[in-house]
């Protein structure tokens, strides 16, 4: 069992994720911590790029202000090294493919492994491309993980056979952001996985309330957050970790 799949060793999981940057690094840390200490099981920490194609408004808001703030690979990777000196719950990385290949892909991973990071979710890599980065993910101990979208259809089997460290399943159709209801029909698509993978399934994009996520837990292993707590971070800026605990504890009790 890789470190990222203790994540869902005691019950459902929440995941929570973060543009790193947004509004400065010490933010993200001080985020980071308060939603561990108020019970996220894994986090997933934002890279950001100038043009975040799986991502909606808020996020996309998200990579330009931390852009804008100076915010490099390089220093995100230093912030990391900071976290682990008291964070130990699994880290992955979400980013894309340039950012990765513009770094140099085999000094990225092992700076990954360096660092502690336990998995990279890159949604603008195809599945047929992940040779791209697979061999060097696994050189490194970095579980690359796969998305697999409602289009995903004759290809589900295909991708949860050769899925490590767990299965992003997209609950709908576009990009990143709340919504008041998720119409896909997950249960098809979780049971498919479940026919060919063993390793834990979580559903992310959309889910924002406590009711939300108890739904997506019924159908998965875990729940992916990422909008509401980017527009948490928006809207109280350095004063944000306080809110995203509080939230973080209020999604892990619904899920208990």
């Amino acid at each position: 069992m890789s470190r990222m799949q203790l994540a869902f060793a005691n019950g459902k999981a929440f995941i929570a994720f973060l543009t790193c940057g947004d509004p400065d690094l010490e933010t993200t840390a001080a985020a980071v911590r308060a939603a561990v200490e108020n019970g996220a099981d894994l986090i997933e920490l934002g890279i950001p790029f100038s043009d975040p194609t799986a991502e909606g408004p808020v996020i996309q808001g998200a990579n330009l202000r931390a852009l804008s703030g100076g915010v490099t690979t390089d220093r995100v990777f230093a912030m990391v090294r900071e976290l682990r000196r008291d964070v130990s719950i699994p880290l992955v990385f979400m980013t894309y493919a340039n950012v990765v290949f513009s770094y140099g892909a085999a000094r990225f991973m092992a700076a990954c492994q360096e660092i502690g990071i336990d998995g990279l979710i890159l949604p603008d890599l195809p599945f047929e491309e992940k040779d791209e980065f697979l061999p060097l993910c696994r050189q490194h101990g970095v579980d690359l993980i796969s998305l697999v979208a409602p289009t995903s259809e004759n290809r589900i089997a295909m991708i949860a056979e050769e899925a490590e460290g767990s299965l992003y399943i997209v609950s709908s159709l576009g990009v990143t952001g709340t919504r008041s209801e998720i119409r896909t029909d997950l249960a098809s698509i979780v049971a498919v996985a479940r026919q060919h993978t063993n390793i834990p399934c979580a559903i992310g994009f959309g889910i924002s309330t406590p009711e939300q996520a108890v739904r997506m837990a019924a159908l998965a292993d875990g729940v992916i957050v990422g909008s509401a707590i980017v527009k948490l971070l928006e809207r109280y800026g350095k004063d944000a970790p306080a809110y995203i605990g509080a939230y973080v504890r209020e999604m892990k009790d619904a899920l208990r």
